[in-house]
């Protein structure tokens, strides 16, 4: 009987110690670095890695990114509509329809499609 036992309690205990390692080494499946400061960019790799391209968010005018983004972040009180066209003009690459994506303030994103263009809403 003691011997039962005590083989019972190693097995919980080697049980308990495997799971609080891998809950211990265990990462988030998109780990991203978010700023900490009020700031709006456009980032050419995923999870805004990459070249970083900066938003000015008074400046409400089409802008045309100098390269094609894969991420953004907007950690303002802004809302940025973002294009897959050049030019704001609204669709999925080379395509005129009504797609567009609304990047929402305090948001962050990575686009379905190459973002090349963007408009800040307010």
């Amino acid at each position: 009987m003691a011997a039962l036992r005590t083989t019972t309690l190693t097995a919980t205990a080697a049980t308990g110690a495997a799971l609080l390692l891998g809950a211990a080494l265990a990462q988030p499946a998109a780990a991203v670095e978010l700023p900490h400061a009020a700031v709006a960019y456009f980032a050419t790799g995923s999870n805004l890695t990459g070249t970083q391209y900066a938003v000015d968010t008074t400046d409400t005018g089409c802008h045309d990114l100098p390269t094609a983004a894969a991420s953004a972040v907007d950690l303002t009180t802004a809302n940025i509509q973002v294009f897959f066209n050049a030019d704001c003009t609204t669709g999925r690459p080379g395509r005129s329809d009504d797609l567009s994506y609304a990047l929402g303030s305090l948001h962050w994103a990575n686009f379905p499609y190459p973002a090349v263009s963007y408009r800040v809403v307010g």
